[in-house]
């Protein structure tokens, strides 16, 4: 469990551009397998997966505890299904960086500041892709623990624009407001559908 020792606001967060320049050498885990910003374990985390040419980039809501060669189940499940759709790497990235194992324990005011620090790790990541980003939706239900969480990921659909990103899900959407199906429960052999991801989201904020 990971319960968030004090709001984002009150710890020195770095940027994502120190974050990625990172340490030079003492890290615990291969860095030509692992792309992990910032290379150590924090109250956030901006990127987490493996390197590739052909990634899939999977959205949650926010980080728990998974690290490189120390993945949960539901980064597992991640893994899994991006192989399984024929791409060579994963890459989990989320809506929000203040890691937590609960949504619940999220801070309830977004802080700006790491927001666009996250934006910036989107961007980063949507650079790695060689052709269009595939950028996969797997957030469930928690996109409604907070208010700002909807308009954070319009954000990243504008971004996505600039690269060509293309949104998909995996599983059944939610009969109750189409949410993107969480990873952890699906079938290893899931398959990615496309999601209108624009349209989803104008309706979470009406």
């Amino acid at each position: 469990m990971h319960i968030p020792s004090s709001t984002t606001k009150e710890i020195e967060v770095l940027t994502f551009e120190e974050a990625l320049t990172g340490r030079t050498d003492g890290k615990d885990y291969d860095t030509e397998k692992w792309l992990y910003v910032p290379d150590f374990y924090s109250e956030y985390r901006y990127i987490l997966g493996t390197r590739g040419k052909k990634p899939l980039i999977c959205i949650g809501i926010n980080p728990s505890t998974a690290k490189p060669d120390d993945l949960d189940n539901t980064l597992k499940s991640v893994e899994r299904i991006a192989l399984g759709n024929g791409f060579d790497s994963f890459i989990m990235f989320n809506v929000y960086a203040q890691r937590a194992t609960s949504p619940k324990d999220m801070e309830k005011e977004c802080n700006y500041e790491l927001h666009n620090e996250n934006m910036k790790a989107f961007e980063y990541i949507l650079s790695l892709s060689e052709s269009e980003p595939a950028v996969w939706a797997a957030w469930g239900t928690i996109i409604n623990e907070r208010d700002y969480l909807a308009p954070c990921v319009m954000d990243m659909i504008r971004l996505g624009e600039k690269y060509g990103a293309k949104w998909y899900t995996a599983g059944k959407r939610s009969k109750n407001g189409g949410h993107p199906h969480h990873p952890l429960y699906l079938k290893k052999d899931s398959v990615l559908d496309e999601f209108q991801a624009e349209d989803y989201v104008k309706g979470l904020m009406l």
